[in-house]
């Protein structure tokens, strides 16, 4: 005989209602407040260190599932592969004053771009971490743009000289604008952009935004080359998508071209060469439980299948090229118990493999600035659970 669950005091509401946020919802909820972004990622970091967080995977630090498909399908109406064709959801939970869950899943595929589509369409749902019910199902683009470029702002603020100016950018596209956000919001005096793109539309199209958002930066370069971007510029970031699989191919990095000083921030994929991986280059990782979980999960050398340059780090590590105590830890960094920026003169380089405890925090901001504002379009589970 089953046990009656059902609560005792029948005044207790069964009733489950969440919200529904669209992309205008979420901006009128402050999904593109940068600012803020970087400081609840900062927050985030801490909780991290700390391990009041889970993510999927035994560890609990994977990056998430993803469904990939076949060069060759023998049934009709399957996808094949092509570049960034995909299913992935990513699950989190994170503590702190955020105590919820949440998953992220998104379609990816390259040909979406011939559409006038993004090329990942993503969706967010928030969970109340005790219950499990639902509390959003939110727009996510923007979501994820959002915390993707508030992480490099956050290891600039501990990690980029306070008096940086020129940032040195390859690939102006999503992830170039929500970086250079973030940079503004922690180094206000930047006033020069380097930039250098594939094609001329991306290109103009990110110069007219910077124009327009950033008036303060009155110098802004074109330039034709992965070392015109590194050289002479106090932040470096590598934005540009492409193709996995020989990592020859990846964007490098030189010593010879990077200035004292320099914070190099790699939310894409990125190579570096012998000189930068002596012990006096610092390298950084935004979660090293992450990389250890990606490292666990493909085959080696790992840096084919995932192009962060954080798992290049790893390789060098198996290949005893590099010691592993040459590695660092962001959130280790953000809450104080190891130095950020120590000089002048120190170059460091950031790996950014972005995690879903970051789409949990900031969803939840997002989320919680929605309810007492009112936005959003409210829905009804059940007001009682036909099963129980």
């Amino acid at each position: 005989m089953l046990k009656d669950t059902r609560p005792d005091d029948a005044s207790v509401s069964t009733r489950i209602d969440f919200i529904y946020l669209s992309e205008p919802d979420m901006i009128r909820a402050g999904v593109t407040d940068m600012a803020a972004c970087v400081d609840t990622m900062e927050e985030m970091f801490a909780l991290l260190y700390r391990g009041d967080y889970r993510m999927a995977g035994a560890s609990n630090n994977s990056h998430g599932s993803i469904v990939l498909f076949p060069e060759n399908s023998p049934f009709p109406g399957m996808p094949t592969a092509t570049p960034d064709r995909r299913f992935m959801a990513m699950p989190a939970y994170l503590g702190g004053r955020f105590r919820t869950a949440g998953m992220k899943w998104y379609g990816s595929n390259i040909e979406n771009r011939q559409k006038g589509l993004p090329r990942s369409i993503l969706t967010f749902v928030l969970n109340d971490a005790d219950t499990g019910a639902p509390l959003a199902f939110m727009s996510a683009n923007l979501l994820s743009a959002y915390r993707t470029g508030a992480v490099p702002g956050v290891g600039a603020r501990h990690l980029a000289r306070k008096d940086s100016r020129v940032v040195g950018i390859l690939g102006p596209g999503v992830m170039a604008r929500t970086s250079l956000s973030a940079f503004m919001a922690v180094c206000p005096g930047i006033d020069t952009i380097k930039v250098k793109g594939r094609g001329r539309g991306s290109l103009d199209a990110f110069l007219g935004w910077v124009r327009e958002t950033f008036p303060g930066i009155v110098n802004i370069r074109v330039v034709d080359s992965v070392e015109a971007v590194v050289r002479d510029s106090d932040i470096v970031t590598f934005c540009s998508s492409g193709a996995t699989g020989d990592p020859s191919t990846y964007p490098m990095v030189k010593r010879e071209w990077v200035a004292p000083g320099t914070f190099l921030s790699m939310p894409a994929p990125a190579n570096i060469d012998e000189g930068m991986e002596t012990p006096n280059i610092r390298k950084v990782l935004d979660n090293p439980g992450l990389y250890d979980a990606w490292y666990e999960e493909n085959p080696k050398p790992v840096h084919r299948f995932i192009p962060a340059v954080g798992i290049r780090f790893l390789d060098l590590v198996e290949e005893g090229r590099m010691s592993p105590g040459q590695l660092e830890d962001l959130g280790k960094i953000v809450a104080a118990d190891a130095p950020g920026r120590r000089n002048d003169d120190e170059i460091i380089i950031m790996s950014v493999g972005g995690m879903p405890v970051e789409d949990v925090a900031w969803g939840t901001v997002v989320y919680r600035n929605a309810i007492r504002q009112g936005i959003g379009v409210k829905l009804n589970l059940w007001n009682e659970p036909a099963l129980r």
